[in-house]
């Protein structure tokens, strides 16, 4: 039988979170010391775990079949590779930083400047699209030095909370594109191959779901079941099971992360009380 082969960062910022995310799906990984790949005993794949920068490559050339990566890394990369689903994690952006002590956010202060970055594709791809003509310097690591040396006059790279902008005395002024962790596939993926890709597309969608969600109880008037089922709309109908206690019952259902504090603050305006919240470890629809 045919086995997916998934590429993931050997080290880096998205490891941890993709090896998360494989045991959430149920996908149980026996590592070695220093092992660049892995089968997988209970799930038809193999794990290579490999250089971030390597894996569109990888994934383009049908090396691997699938990988959990960064959309930036694609945006940059520009390879024939498509996107099969949003993860969630590892949330970022490219943008632009200039010194803290230059007021302006204009983009046109980059005219005629010097810019260091690790992503000149991007770079170059947005300058063009907003008529600026810079020169762009490219660096593999430690961009955010590059203004305090007087290498650059500014820097394009990737931010997630920007504290390291504040420690090299730099400030976020425009954001290229936002990205997080997604899961890309090769375009020669065979029809065995994508039967499993989508049994694992499957509990993927499985694990983000409850993630997203949250599972509700709370006792209710009789007579306010009807408005409050309203409010809950995110399965088919809440379940309704009568208390011991004439004209109450017990309402379960699910509500969605997002909109949490916004519908519990409805359900007590309409009559709700005794509200407990559960997670959830998987939710299947």
């Amino acid at each position: 039988m045919s086995k997916l082969k998934i590429a993931i960062q050997k080290s880096g910022r998205l490891y941890e979170e993709s090896l998360q995310l494989l045991k959430d799906c149920g996908i149980f990984i026996n590592n070695g010391k220093d092992q660049l790949k892995v089968s997988v005993d209970n799930f038809p794949m193999e794990i290579l775990y490999l250089r971030n920068s390597d894996i569109p490559q990888y994934l383009e050339d049908g090396v691997v079949d699938i990988a959990i990566v960064g959309e930036n890394l694609l945006a940059e990369k520009q390879k024939n590779i498509e996107i099969v689903q949003n993860l969630g994690f590892s949330k970022c952006r490219v943008s632009l930083a200039i010194p803290k002590e230059i007021e302006t956010d204009d983009i046109n202060y980059f005219q005629g400047k010097k810019i260091a970055t690790s992503y000149p594709n991007t770079l170059k791809n947005f300058l063009q699209k907003n008529n600026i003509y810079a020169d762009i310097h490219v660096i593999s690591g430690s961009v955010e030095i590059a203004p305090n040396i007087g290498l650059a006059d500014g820097i394009c790279d990737i931010v997630s909370s920007g504290s390291t902008l504040f420690k090299n005395g730099l400030r976020e002024t425009v954001t290229l594109l936002k990205s997080e962790a997604v899961l890309a596939k090769t375009s020669n993926l065979d029809e065995e191959k994508i039967i499993i890709l989508q049994k694992f597309l499957f509990r993927i969608k499985a694990v983000l779901k409850a993630k997203n969600s949250k599972y509700i109880l709370m006792n209710v008037p009789n007579d306010k079941i009807s408005i409050i089922s309203k409010i809950l709309p995110v399965l088919k109908s809440p379940t309704v099971i009568p208390l011991a206690e004439e004209g109450w019952s017990s309402i379960h259902s699910v509500i969605d992360e997002e909109r949490f504090w916004d519908v519990i603050d409805e359900l007590k305006e309409n009559g709700a009380q005794d509200i407990l919240i559960i997670p959830i470890d998987k939710m299947v629809i």
